[in-house]
């Protein structure tokens, strides 16, 4: 009888830690982020993207869209965003505000004529910011408590990021953080205190870890707003270590293109396109890593891990062969040297 009972309690603790390994596993596993990732760089690519991740999009939906300087060579092409809204957002607006530095968007008068230039007039464009401003809170940070933009950004339910992912003169790389960071912000006041230090004569005057910070920390204002109601597309194309907004005197791309990307998490995303960028050759991305590394763009995604914005565990779904899982080193396989189209 003894024994009996030894022999079922000793197979009761086997079965339990196997009921309890098999948990912790699905457990990790379950904690791990899912990226989709298409090669195919045109508006069949990314409707189908963005049909993976937008399950929460509902209501009122904006579009944050970097619409560019005039005649800008490398933003995302605008047949692809018609396309996508009119499949799947027929009733969504493109959503901006104006720029900090003085050029083509400066003003909302010369930002809506650099929309008409640029061809962003197949659907509403709103310019957040041109009425008034609005504060969000920032939970969490250490630079602010609250971060100014458009006052129109709380008329929205829902807000796609569509994100030309490339390098960025400041923020050393330019993805879904800096596309709503600095683009939500308004152009006088939040803008402002992401880049500058009160009396400074150098508007540009923060940098490195402190703007990563700040600019993420305006990003989070963002997110927290939308809750749920948020997702993201990074196309991973021309990319110049230049921000769109240097227009036409973007530095040449070198870089190959890639494809394009999405997820419901902001941090996993932007995390896999850097992850493929360093799985490069280094003829590849010596350009584009210099420009992250030299602004010290990489803390972006700590600083995202850090305020728990995202996960930066992640698996890539490869919408191009049924679904499977793949590496980053994977997805930068057999680039082609870039071509200008």
């Amino acid at each position: 009888m003894k024994y009996t009972l030894l022999a079922a309690l000793a197979f009761c603790l086997i079965a339990g830690c196997g009921q309890n390994k098999k948990h912790n596993d699905m457990k990790t596993n379950q904690e791990k982020a899912v990226v989709y990732f298409t090669r195919n760089l045109s508006a069949e690519g990314l409707i189908r993207a963005y049909e993976k991740v937008n399950g929460n999009i509902e209501g009122k939906v904006g579009v944050k869209l970097h619409t560019g300087e005039q005649n800008g060579p490398n933003i995302i092409p605008r047949e692809w965003v018609k396309a996508l809204l009119e499949k799947d957002l027929p009733d969504a607006t493109i959503v901006e505000t104006n720029t900090y530095y003085e050029g083509d968007r400066y003003t909302t008068e010369l930002h809506r004529k650099t929309l008409e230039v640029n061809g962003w007039t197949f659907c509403p464009v709103d310019i957040m910011d041109e009425e008034d401003t609005i504060t969000l809170p920032v939970k969490g940070g250490k630079w602010f408590d609250k971060m100014s933009m458009g006052s129109h950004l709380t008329n929205y339910n829902s807000l796609v990021v569509l994100t030309h992912f490339k390098g960025h003169t400041k923020g050393g790389f330019g993805g879904s953080n800096k596309n709503i960071g600095i683009g939500c912000a308004d152009g006088r006041i939040g803008k402002a205190w992401i880049h500058t230090t009160p009396g400074q004569d150098d508007q540009w005057d923060i940098s490195e870890e402190e703007f990563m910070e700040r600019m993420t920390e305006s990003t989070k204002a963002t997110v927290d707003f939308f809750g749920k109601h948020i997702t993201y597309v990074n196309v991973m194309r021309n990319m110049s270590v230049s921000c769109d907004c240097e227009g036409i005197a973007a530095e040449p791309v070198v870089t190959p293109n890639v494809g394009i990307l999405s997820s419901t998490d902001i941090l996993a995303l932007d995390q896999a396109c850097i992850d493929i960028v360093y799985a490069m050759t280094e003829e590849e991305h010596h350009d584009l890593v210099e420009r992250i590394e030299s602004r010290h763009g990489l803390r972006q995604l700590s600083y995202m891990k850090e305020l728990g914005m995202g996960n930066n565990n992640y698996v890539i779904i490869d919408l191009d062969n049924g679904g499977k899982e793949i590496t980053a080193a994977q997805a930068a396989q057999n680039l082609k040297p870039f071509v200008k189209e």
